[in-house]
Order: structure tokens, then sequence, then C-alpha cells
């Protein structure tokens, strides 16, 4: 099983990628965090492979609060693979510091909220 955690600001987005990822492929075992502040307990608990998170214009799912998310759950579990989304029509200038973040190689990937979620799905399975 690849344990994948889901920590999105909408609850219907995360039901759907939830669903999407369990359709795609039944290995996996996805988690929703109740809130930004349990992410981090939860991909421990979990032992999670997969940080799938949203990156918003909005305190608590700001970059840089994501950063530090990403950084705790690094220091728990090296190995778990950190998945941004952000939505790159409203959120423009976030979408190219999110895409720095790749480059820089503080995150393992990232999704444009406009993709389809067979795409999503495809994209995690391939981490």
């Amino acid at each position: 099983m690849r344990r994948v955690v889901v920590d999105m600001q909408n609850a219907l987005f995360a039901d759907a990628i939830a669903t999407a990822l369990q359709k795609f492929d039944s290995d996996f075992d996805v988690y929703q965090s109740e809130s930004p502040d349990k992410t981090t307990d939860l991909c421990a608990f979990t032992q999670a492979n997969i940080l799938i998170m949203e990156a918003t214009a909005y305190t608590p799912w700001k970059l840089e609060e994501r950063m530090k998310i990403r950084g705790e759950v690094k220091a728990q579990n090296p190995n778990c693979k950190i998945v941004l989304v952000v939505d790159e029509n409203t959120e423009k200038k976030l979408a190219d510091k999110v895409r720095q973040a790749k480059k820089d190689g503080l995150i393992d990937n990232f999704i444009y909220g406009s993709v389809s979620s067979t795409y999503l799905s495809a994209v995690i399975d391939a981490l």
C-alpha cells in the first residue's frame, strides 16, 4: 500500500483527489488531514509515502506555511514525497513560486488545479 496524505483548503476537492487516486489504483491508501496543524502528525502516524498539499494566498495554506510543514515531514520521514497543488489561473505569482520550489528541489512535484483527475492520479502514481 502507498499511503497518501491530502491537505487541502476545500474538503470537496480533497474528497475528489482521494476518490480519483483510489479509482486509479486500489494500492493507494488515502488519508485526509483535518487541518494544516494536524498534517505533520498524520504523516508520521500513517508513515505517509506522499503528502499532497494545496498552496493558496491565504493562511494557513500559504507557500511559506506549506514549506514549514514540508520541513517537519521530511525531518521525520525523508522519503516522503511532497506535492503542491496550486491554482495557476487565479494565483499566477504563487504558481511561479511553486514551480520555482520544484526547480530548487524543495518539493518533488507540483500540479495545477486545472488538470484532470486522471492526470493528477498518474503524476502521483509516477512518484
